[in-house]
């Protein structure tokens, strides 16, 4: 119970500092669909493969989410090094020109390992 007129004073309540370690794992979660889009996952994981290693080395109330952003963001950043892998070794199959000496070989080649790369006929 207060006296009239006084206020009680409480000790502050300290703000939960977790924008990092969430922007870490949110930024995981959507490299990873985005790596579709020209690769764009790539940097989005990599910024949140920084945030979560900060967020997880300056406290320890986001820390978990910190360590989720981490783990996404290395799996999206496997995946598109894998992606980028496969689609770099079969290009360079493709430009080799013992393999295929002509350039319709090498058209031939293209189309047949990457059939998204086809022209689309316009209507």
């Amino acid at each position: 119970m207060t006296v009239p007129g006084y206020q009680r004073h409480y000790a502050p309540v300290r703000q939960r500092r977790t924008g990092m370690a969430v922007t870490s794992l949110v930024l995981g979660l959507v490299g990873l669909p985005t790596l579709l889009l020209c690769g764009l996952g790539l940097p989005l994981a990599m910024a949140g493969l920084v945030l979560g290693v900060v967020a997880a080395s300056r406290n320890t109330e986001g820390r978990g989410i910190a360590l989720m952003g981490i783990g996404v963001s290395l799996v999206t950043l496997l995946v598109g090094a894998l992606g980028l892998f496969w689609l770099l070794s079969n290009a360079a199959k493709c430009a080799d020109p013992d393999r295929y000496p002509t350039d319709a070989d090498r058209q031939h080649c293209i189309e047949r390992e990457f059939p998204f790369a086809r022209p689309q006929p316009t209507p």
